[in-house]
């Protein structure tokens, strides 16, 4: 019993961590764009928290935590509405649930995890999305999708037991595909349809830069987003357990280091001066990176896997601009590349490195990769023939806080921007 309430501690430190990790989302998110547009931001990333948590207690820990039949398929599942505390006959909690946590520290746990994956999206359609279609897409996506590919593994879906060889099984330990890639994948869809900002590329198609009005915020929610990182991969040991925990945040902060000092080298030897905002990105790539294997690593993996999630980041970000897509925060490279990079990796680096733990991997990324585009495609193109996703001209060149919400952010201090 003893050892029941030191993991439950742990684990709601954690799921603290991670909750103040939406507080980062929103100041990166702030920081790296335009003043007029801050109401806009903090009303969507507190709207992702509070729809996403009660749409994970009333249809989505059901739907990723479904009860698949041992040796059934595992595509698609659903344990039933709301959630149910499993009891014994006399009614207490009934810990055969799980010896090392309550079904409500579970719950809340990975509830904070599902309102992640729309909170990626948000950075990407920043400053032109329509509010309206993006909360209808936040509630499809979060709602349905997110715990769908989630269940494949962790809720001992077909990825959790699809086997190459001797090799049985994808891993992802915290969630660089099944949180991170899966809002990556929506965020490149919803850019590719929504079209990029006024001022982005210029006549003759070359990208213009359109700065952040606090980069100072901007950096303060990286340094938030790290810290709340240390619950994320910390919280996902899903114990206290000594060694695995004090593994897995050494493997976490070497890989947010490594990934930050390697992305602002390559920036700086590629365009000729010191890049915060390419710095501040490459953290959060080493972060991404080394989530699908933290606990499986030696700190020189970690160190290893994170520089080449840092440079992914410079050429990823270079890659977004010339594809013509306007990303304002960087989430595709961040949250989809470095995501899909380390999930790779677990077959490449540390303890289940192997060809067929390599290809596994490669399955899952596929599997994910084909079922979140054609889902955020189906749900973003009917919401742009139906209701529109796009702001007018006149609006975002005004900035969405006065139309949308009426307010100004910093209303004794203005700037004219366009």
């Amino acid at each position: 019993m003893e050892m029941l309430t030191i993991n439950n501690v742990w684990m709601m430190v954690c799921t603290a961590l991670v909750f103040f990790m939406h507080l980062g989302f929103s100041f990166l998110e702030i920081g790296l764009t335009r003043q007029k547009n801050t109401i806009n931001i903090l009303f969507k990333n507190v709207f992702i928290i509070c729809v996403g948590l009660l749409l994970y207690c009333l249809v989505g820990f059901n739907l990723m935590y479904p009860g698949f039949e041992e040796g059934a398929a595992g595509f698609l599942g659903f344990a039933g509405f709301g959630l149910d505390s499993p009891l014994t006959a006399e009614g207490a909690l009934d810990l055969t649930y799980n010896e090392g946590y309550t079904y409500w520290t579970d719950f809340l746990f990975q509830g904070m995890f599902a309102a992640t994956a729309a909170t990626i999206v948000s950075g990407a359609v920043a400053e032109r999305i329509k509010l309206g279609a993006f909360m209808i897409f936040t509630i499809i996506y979060v709602g349905l999708v997110y715990p769908i590919v989630g269940s494949w593994q962790w809720g001992g879906g077909f990825l959790s037991t699809f086997k190459i060889g001797e090799t049985e099984g994808f891993y992802d330990f915290a969630g660089s595909t099944l949180v991170h890639s899966v809002g990556g994948w929506a965020a490149l869809v919803a850019v590719y349809l929504l079209g990029s900002r006024i001022g982005k590329f210029s006549s003759d198609g070359k990208p213009q830069a359109i700065p952040g009005h606090n980069i100072p915020l901007a950096a303060a929610g990286v340094l938030i987003l790290w810290l709340g990182w240390f619950g994320f991969n910390g919280g996902s040991v899903l114990s206290a357990d000594a060694a695995g925990t004090s593994l897995t945040l050494v493997t976490t902060s070497l890989a947010a280091a490594a990934g930050g000092v390697v992305a602002f080298l390559v920036s700086t030897l590629l365009y000729k001066n010191y890049d915060l905002t390419m710095f501040l990105n490459g953290i959060l790539g080493g972060l991404v990176g080394i989530t699908a294997g933290a606990d499986q690593m030696s700190p020189t993996d970690a160190v290893l896997i994170g520089a080449i999630a840092g440079a992914i980041i410079v050429f990823g970000v270079a890659l977004i601009d010339k594809l013509k897509l306007d990303d304002p925060v960087g989430a595709i490279a961040v949250h989809l590349i470095c995501g899909i990079w380390g999930t790779l990796a677990v077959g490449i680096f540390g303890a289940k490195a192997g060809f067929d733990q390599f290809l596994i991997q490669g399955v899952g990324v596929l599997s994910a990769g084909v079922f979140c585009v054609a889902t955020s495609f189906i749900i973003i193109f009917a919401l742009k023939k139906t209701i529109g996703i796009r702001v007018s001209e006149k609006e975002e060149i005004d900035g969405l806080d006065g139309h949308e919400h009426g307010m100004d952010a910093y209303p004794d201090f203005r700037i004219n921007q366009h």
